[in-house]
């Protein structure tokens, strides 16, 4: 397969198609290796338009929906950020390129050394990896975007208490069928301004259902 080619047919055909034009998202979806993030004898689907399995029943996120992610991030390279589901650690990647830090949290130790070990391989350092089951507990802090890689039933405004005045919120909410990607806006570390951006269905995070009263 020649891998440089079917990277730029996957940011023309497939990320850019679906309104993907911010460039410093493709120039980063075309400097990250993420043929050397999928798991072994998954080479030659690194750049199809498809969910790849990962173990533990989770998926790789598609090449459209990890730039949708990242663009609806607009990260400019001095944030801190944290991503809730490592997986495979690419789009851990992505971030760590174009942001200052990346704290990035998994419920699957194998998981987390797998992308180490990907992560090391592709000289990216400003990454701290960490086991936590975020449907129970976050990191310390607050973060200036955060990026959650599976679906949740409800929205969980602890996500939004982690904000920054400033920051940035991906999360696709729902059940399937009908679950939306929503990006919030922290204003000033009080009001928070939603907004839907597109219909997709994702795979749900682990605990991913959530009490009532986290309902609103």
């Amino acid at each position: 397969m020649n891998t440089d080619f079917a990277r730029r047919q996957m940011i023309k055909q497939q990320v850019r198609a679906w309104d993907v034009l911010d460039e410093n998202v493709l120039d980063v979806l075309n400097e990250v290796a993420r043929e050397c993030f999928v798991p072994p004898g998954f080479e030659s689907l690194a750049f199809a338009d498809t969910e790849i399995p990962i173990g533990h029943g989770q998926f790789m996120m598609t090449p459209t929906i990890e730039g949708r992610v990242l663009q609806a991030l607009g990260l400019t390279g001095g944030e801190k950020v944290l991503e809730i589901g490592t997986g495979s650690g690419f789009l851990t990647a992505c971030l760590a390129t174009l942001a200052s830090h990346v704290t990035s949290v998994d419920l699957y130790d194998d998981f987390l050394d797998s992308a180490r070990l990907a992560l090391q391989a592709a000289d990216i350092e400003n990454v701290d990896l960490l086991q936590m089951d975020a449907m129970k507990e976050l990191p310390d802090g607050t973060f200036d975007a955060i990026a959650v890689t599976g679906s949740i039933q409800t929205f969980d405004p602890r996500f939004t208490d982690k904000l920054a005045p400033g920051g940035r919120l991906f999360v696709v909410v729902g059940n399937a069928p009908a679950m939306v990607a929503t990006r919030a806006l922290c204003v000033d570390g009080e009001e928070v301004i939603h907004e839907s951006l597109f219909e997709t269905e994702l795979q749900p995070l682990i605990n991913g259902a959530l009490p009532p009263q986290f309902s609103f």
